[in-house]
């Protein structure tokens, strides 16, 4: 048996209707959050152009989907084909093992990409590039 996966997002959102059943929801502040659900049921969607949309929680199935919102005081549960969660995580990049360039290695790409704009600079980049191989 295969676990159901939930999701609660709390807060205010604002929808906006994609077209052809796609909703977008989107909630700012410090925690940002979208929700892009996909195949909503027209006779429940029309919740989702409520003004006051606020605290979603998503139940994912094997086929579908279901949005339980809180709109005008009252939980609606909309029905969807799919739903796409997206939080971007604050300071992403510096937690990653990126490589770094120290100011040699900079200083040399800045020449390259330099060499690489001037007219007749990349036939001159790969005579020198053929030259060094033929050293080595």
């Amino acid at each position: 048996m295969k676990p159901k996966m939930r999701r609660h997002l709390p807060g205010k959102f604002l929808a906006r209707r994609l077209g052809d059943g796609a909703w977008s929801l989107a909630r700012g502040g410090a925690a940002p959050a979208d929700i892009f659900l996909q195949g909503a049921q027209s006779r429940t969607a029309s919740v989702l152009q409520s003004a006051d949309l606020a605290d979603i929680d998503i139940d994912w199935h094997e086929t579908a989907v279901e949005l339980t919102v809180t709109a005008a005081g009252r939980r609606t549960t909309v029905e969807g084909r799919s739903a796409i969660v997206h939080e971007p995580l604050a300071r992403l990049y510096e937690t990653l093992p990126l490589a770094a360039l120290d100011a040699k290695a900079r200083r040399f790409w800045r020449r390259i990409f330099w060499l690489v704009r001037i007219p007749g600079g990349r036939r001159l980049l790969g005579a020198l590039a053929r030259r060094s191989r033929a050293r080595h």
